[in-house]
């Protein structure tokens, strides 16, 4: 059998691959704070006895799109968005320190504070607790704030700070629980110049039209190849016929 079916068929899976990463991004178009991830096309040459004369496709994520997302103003105490560069420091599943961008907190009726997808908020001494109160109030530098059950207005008592940070991009990871990780595992140190805009949220950076695009160009490609494997099944019962006749 030719080998052109295996190459095509390389094609066909790698650009299902493609597709599903476009279509990732495109179902988090709303979702705050995300990030979408690059997709690309790489020649593999094929090496064994004799030359590389055939070359299989591969789909790669060589990155993350890290450009801010749009900032839409919400009057809720508990939004809050990174102004500028930074991350917000969560607790992972597994217990470590991750970061997000995804500023739309929540406070349980056990007073943990929250992501939006349920990452406990680390502050200067680990998960964030906020004691019974009136009203929440984040500062630009992170810190919490509450006004206290019974108190004025103008009384506020500062709970804790939000840890946030700057890792370099390059230091980061992306996970599939879709925070980004320490690539060394280790944590990265507060950065005092990370600025918070409260009551503010940022909006997924991705780009809708780009990725129906990318979408539509990644079907018509797995087409191609789908047809190119029909074509070398037909040159195969083809040949079978011509050594039959011999």
């Amino acid at each position: 059998m030719d080998r052109m079916i295996y190459l095509a068929m390389t094609a066909a899976s790698q650009n299902l691959q493609a597709q599903a990463i476009a279509a990732n991004n495109l179902s988090n178009a709303n979702t705050t704070g995300f990030k979408s991830d690059f997709a690309a096309f790489r020649s593999m040459p094929v090496f064994g006895d004799g030359y590389p004369s055939r070359v299989y496709a591969m789909t790669e994520r060589p990155g993350i799109n890290l450009r801010p997302g749009t900032f839409e103003a919400t009057g809720n105490n508990l939004d809050i968005a990174i102004n500028g560069e930074g991350w917000i420091a969560v607790q992972a599943v597994d217990g470590s320190e991750a970061y997000t961008r995804a500023g739309d907190l929540q406070i349980t009726a056990t007073g943990q504070l929250l992501t939006a997808n349920g990452e406990p908020v680390l502050g200067n001494g680990g998960p964030i607790a906020v004691p019974p109160n009136e009203s929440v109030v984040f500062g630009q530098d992170g810190t919490l704030s509450i006004r206290p059950l019974g108190q004025e207005a103008n009384t506020l008592a500062q709970v804790d700070r939000v840890r946030l940070v700057k890792p370099a991009a390059k230091d980061l990871i992306k996970g599939e629980d879709g925070l980004f990780h320490p690539r060394n595992g280790q944590p990265a140190e507060p950065d005092a110049s990370v600025r918070l805009a409260p009551g503010t949220i940022e909006r997924s950076n991705v780009n809708s039209v780009s990725e129906m695009i990318s979408m539509i160009e990644n079907q018509r490609n797995y087409d191609m190849a789908v047809k190119a494997m029909h074509t070398a099944q037909e040159n195969d019962s083809i040949g079978d016929r011509v050594l039959r006749l011999s």
